[in-house]
């Protein structure tokens, strides 16, 4: 079951995820906020694996409530639902340690995908995000990083899609051992604290 933290201070669109959330069998909502505060407090006390959260909050900014969830539950994966969808917000919210970023007007299905790929440890970009900023990663990362290895550049392509461990692992017909230490190679030689820190990294931003 996937514990799900909902930020958002528009109590109808609140109410409206928390509705979808419970509706499905795989995840569930621990508790709800309305402002960056409220997040920061029930992400310390609920220690939910998914933390939705909007940008645009009244007093702390969704940001700074980013940035102290990161760092006080490392566990908790923020996944960033919000109208807006620009190239400097979306990097903002990654580099205050967002795992993923969808705009609130997805549809229901790709913000699910979306909770279920962060909490299994993906990096998950809207549709509309992923075309602005993810549209060369059909391709090897290198030649910037020659460091790599053609297998280490696949599986950071692969991690680019949001792709979990396992399902690389069944990608590349090898063992989530294997790919785990992939994985470890390539933030190592990236010099890259996660998996969004290393695909952020390999597009030159």
């Amino acid at each position: 079951m996937i514990r799900v933290l909902v930020v958002d201070d528009h109590p109808l669109f609140r109410a409206g995820v928390t509705g979808l959330l419970s509706s499905v069998g795989d995840t569930e909502v621990v508790a709800d906020a309305a402002d960056g505060e409220g997040a920061v407090r029930e992400a310390t006390l609920t220690r939910p694996d998914v933390v939705l959260m909007d940008l645009t909050l009244p007093g702390m900014s969704g940001l700074e409530a980013t940035r102290r969830i990161a760092r006080a539950c490392p566990d908790s994966a923020v996944l960033v639902l919000s109208m807006l969808d620009d190239d400097e917000s979306v990097l903002a919210a990654m580099r205050a340690g967002a795992r993923g970023y969808v705009p609130k007007g997805a549809g229901q299905e790709e913000l699910l995908a979306a909770v279920r790929a962060v909490a299994a440890g993906g990096a998950v970009f809207g549709a509309g995000v992923a075309g602005r900023l993810l549209a060369a990663l059909d391709r090897p990362p290198t030649p910037a990083f020659p460091e790599l290895t053609d297998r280490e550049s696949e599986v950071l392509s692969l991690m680019a899609e949001g792709w979990d461990n396992r399902r690389i692992a069944a990608e590349l017909q090898v063992s989530a051992k294997t790919v785990a230490n992939h994985v470890s190679h390539v933030l190592a030689k990236l010099q890259a604290r996660d998996r969004v820190e290393a695909v952020l990294r390999a597009r030159g931003r």
